[in-house]
């Protein structure tokens, strides 16, 4: 069936109204509960969130939802969406969520969820899930004296601060290194300038002051400007900077110049290959990643395997292949040997720990490919099939035939908002931006007819 709450990433929308209320809150909680129960021991739920002001609303409606089914629930406050997943197996708990609307602005929220293995859930479990809310959830109510209880786990903070410092070689440290470290007033605002400082660095943390209607706002992973001059005015070796929930990173050398999630599989990948560690014989990437990390991995003989766009899509397709890197230009990196999906932090160090086994500036280290010219342009629909329209065919036909052989084109809705993304990328600029605009202009018409 259709799902009709759970997205690319699961469940996201405008916070206090549908989906993300209260009431469905408490309802996702009691039907996820339902499914995950397994057998007659204590069942547990982990659940994190970033620092956004609605988080004060559908957390209590999720702990509530999930005690009525009679499961703990461990409290971990503001934590990264990887520390979500990663304490989800260390607690041996039955369910994991994070809830948070990761990049998106603080009016917005989301619910992802998490199976024991602190994997994200199939497209098969989230429909099991809304079918279960769908069909009624009153006969599955706990018992009086079977009731859930709710704690805090105070020391989440500090557990996962030592998984992520385990990632990084022991036999490496970051004394001498500047780092403007740019946490998005989010989830990952007090553990991300601990990491890096316990590890030897002289830590600049900006976005550190979240207040419930900051996060993200001029500053992240999404907004890396601030990052960009502040690493500039340091004097800084390197800048990073995290989303909302932690679980994305893009990085800026000492001259400021942003790098994407492109170029850190890249480089991973380069290092890895020569250390005899890459598996899968390659990287598997999203339909969003630029040619010139294809072209530039097929110089050195490894593959890549193209995902659809989505953290889960990538991990998905990483688990079937064998592969241990994989991720998405807007800075998803998932490293298979650390963590059951992207984690900001794991792959920054993964980068540093290069540089300072090089000992070459950033951006001589971080220049591993010239990227194709690639541009994107987002279309806003209020409803309709535009891409339907026979004149939207024609323009992407024609579109395709200009860049043939140099380039391709790329048409998907988003997953997450009312638009329909129109991406080109080849090795002429101005053809790729002819075609990006006419194929926009032919969607707009059509929605607007």
């Amino acid at each position: 069936m259709a799902r009709k709450l759970f997205g690319t990433d699961g469940i996201r929308g405008k916070a206090n109204m549908e989906p993300m209320t209260a009431e469905t809150a408490l309802r996702v909680a009691m039907a996820a509960g339902r499914r995950f129960t397994r057998g007659d021991h204590r069942h547990t739920v982990v659940i994190g969130k970033d620092t956004r002001l609605s988080n004060y609303m559908i957390e209590p409606a999720m702990q509530a939802g999930f005690t009525a089914m009679g499961m703990d629930v461990v409290l971990v406050g503001p934590m990264p969406t990887p520390a979500v997943a990663m304490l989800t197996r260390s607690l041996r708990a039955d369910l994991g969520v994070m809830i948070s609307a990761s990049h998106n602005p603080f009016e917005d929220n989301g619910i992802k969820l998490f199976g024991p293995d602190g994997y994200k859930l199939s497209d098969e479990v989230e429909e099991e899930i809304e079918a279960l809310i769908e069909n009624g959830l009153l006969d599955h109510l706990a018992p009086s004296d079977r009731l859930g209880r709710a704690w805090r786990l105070e020391d989440a903070p500090g557990r996962y601060i030592e998984f992520v410092k385990y990632s990084f070689p022991r036999h490496l440290r970051l004394d001498g290194l500047k780092l403007v470290v740019d946490c998005a007033n989010g989830a990952a605002y007090k553990v991300a300038p601990r990491v890096f400082h316990e590890l030897g660095a002289d830590v600049v943390p900006i976005g550190i002051a979240p207040n419930g209607t900051n996060i993200n706002k001029d500053c992240g992973a999404t907004a890396t400007e601030t990052l960009q001059e502040q690493v500039v005015a340091h004097g800084a070796d390197l800048g990073i900077a995290l989303d909302g929930d932690a679980d994305r990173v893009i990085l800026c050398d000492e001259h400021g110049t942003k790098i994407d999630g492109d170029q850190v599989m890249a480089m991973i990948a380069r290092a890895w290959q020569a250390e005899g560690r890459l598996t899968g014989g390659g990287v598997v990437a999203t339909v969003m990643s630029n040619l010139g990390l294809e072209k530039y991995l097929e110089t050195i003989g490894l593959g890549l395997e193209r995902a659809k766009v989505g953290d889960r899509y990538v991990l998905e397709q990483m688990r079937a292949g064998g592969f241990n890197l994989g991720g998405e230009q807007s800075g998803h990196v998932i490293l298979s040997d650390y963590s059951t999906t992207g984690d900001g932090l794991i792959a920054a160090l993964q980068v540093l720990a290069g540089k300072v086994t090089n000992d070459t500036p950033m951006s001589a280290f971080s220049k591993v490919f010239d990227p194709y010219p690639q541009i994107l342009k987002n279309v806003r629909i209020s409803g309709g099939t535009p891409m339907d329209a026979p004149e939207v065919k024609s323009a992407i036909s024609e579109g395709e035939s200009r860049l043939a052989g140099e380039g391709r084109v790329l048409i998907r809705p988003s997953g997450t908002e009312p638009v329909i993304r129109v991406m080109a990328e080849g090795r002429d600029e101005a053809a790729v931006n002819a075609v990006v605009d006419d194929i926009a202009s032919a969607i707009a018409a059509a929605a607007a007819a």
